[in-house]
Parts: structure tokens; C-alpha cells; sequence
């Protein structure tokens, strides 16, 4: 499917895009996949043994997850990105690529994305949602408080896309949630040391996860609503 475009950048000029540049440029799509490709890239999707975010391999992917991934860190649709969010020249800065299949009640807390990002985008392939906040995107005001939200929460649905500029102030996350919560992630980094490192800590931790994968579950089971981190 190497020729195929599953994402096209056109597709980010629907009527009920949104896209804000205060208190932290950000952009929410919809309906950004054809639904023709739900089941290529249902059946494409790795099968990660724990939770969490881990770096992309090509081999633990499919033929159309594949492709997702190079359209998604392709020139032309990083400078749409960019031109949206007010970012010169997105596509001159390297892409690191993380899949989450899984996630358990550690992740989530609040954050702003380490100084090392330029920018993130979230890709979500879920065919369904349970009926609850849990495990939706927030942007947020405020570094403490899960319901200050800039804007209405992102249900993590198939096709659904956010992209932001990181900035001190670049506060998301989501409450606790435990499943199935499958997302790619591309963040364009300031420097390709910095992909080096984040890849390297990636891998480690996938390494780490087999083993440990309980005790990380169990470590986060209790975690508070409004639970935080810098980085």
C-alpha cells in the first residue's frame, strides 16, 4: 500500500475543524480516515504484550498501518500542521513515532510535553468507546485541574486527530482509564539526539514492561484525577 494516502491534508479543512492558538496553539479534526480502511488497519495494528506508548517498528505492524505512518510523518503533512498551529517548517524537524494498543490507570496524568518536542500529534483507531470521560483527551488550562478544559474532551474514536505546539503552558491528559486504547503518536523533535535518546528509553521500557508489566498496572491503580508530571 506503499502509494496509497490514507491521510490527506486536505481532509484538515472540514467545516468542523477546530483550531485555537490560545491559551496553546492546538488543532482537533474529525472523520480524518476512510472508513474503507477500518478493518485493514483493525487487523494491522501491532499486538503489544503490556501497556503504554512504545517506538514504532515496522514489523510489528501491518501493510496499512504501515502506510498510516508514513503519511502521517510525510513533508507535505507536517508544513499543513505547521501552517495550522504557526510552526515554519514542521517537516524540517525528525519524527519520532510511538503505537499504544493498551493502557492501565498510570497514564494520563497531566503534562505539557518535554521541551525536546515541537509539536504532537495523536492519531485514535478505536471502533467504539464505552459511554464515559475516561481515557478522552483534555486540553486543559491548568497544570492541577482535569476539568479545566480549553475546549470540550476528544473521544478517542477511530479517525479522530489532535496536534498541538508545545509550550510551558501546553497542559493535556485524560482521567485514569484501563483498556484498550489504541493510538499512533508522532512528535517532531528539536534535535535527532533527542530521537536517539527517547527511542532507546522506548525500547527499554517495552523490554521492561514484559516482565514487569504487573507491578507498572498495579503502581498506578490508585492514582489521583488530577495527578501530574512535568515532562
Amino acid at each position: 500500500m506503499g502509494a496509497v494516502v490514507l491521510l490527506d491534508p486536505a481532509r484538515l479543512d472540514r467545516p468542523d475543524t477546530v483550531v485555537q492558538h490560545e491559551p496553546f496553539p492546538f488543532m482537533v479534526a474529525h472523520g480524518q480516515l476512510p472508513d474503507e480502511v477500518r478493518s485493514d488497519l483493525d487487523r494491522d495494528f501491532p499486538r503489544y504484550a503490556s501497556a503504554g506508548f512504545f517506538p514504532y517498528e515496522p514489523a510489528d505492524c501491518g501493510p496499512s498501518v504501515n502506510t498510516l505512518v508514513d503519511n502521517l510523518t510525510s513533508p507535505a503533512f507536517a508544513r499543513a500542521i505547521g501552517k495550522r498551529l504557526g510552526i515554519e517548517n514542521l517537516d524540517q524537524y525528525p519524527t519520532l513515532v510511538t503505537l499504544c494498543r493498551m493502557l492501565n490507570r498510570r497514564h494520563g496524568t497531566i503534562h505539557t510535553d518535554s521541551k525536546s518536542k515541537v509539536a504532537t500529534a495523536l492519531l485514535y483507531l478505536n471502533g467504539q468507546w464505552p459511554d464515559t470521560s475516561a481515557g478522552c483527551l483534555r486540553f486543559l488550562h491548568s497544570m492541577d485541574d482535569i476539568d479545566a478544559m480549553v475546549m470540550p474532551e476528544l473521544i478517542p474514536l477511530y479517525g479522530e486527530f489532535a496536534v498541538f505546539k508545545r509550550c510551558d503552558n501546553s497542559f493535556h491528559g485524560h482521567l485514569p482509564f484501563e483498556g484498550e486504547r489504541r493510538v499512533i503518536q508522532v512528535a517532531w523533535l528539536t534535535s535527532e539526539e533527542e530521537k536517539l535518546r527517547k527511542t532507546r528509553r522506548g525500547k527499554f521500557s517495552r523490554a521492561f514492561k514484559k516482565i514487569f508489566g504487573d507491578l507498572d498496572r498495579k503502581l498506578g491503580a490508585g492514582r489521583d484525577r488530577n495527578a501530574s508530571h512535568r515532562d
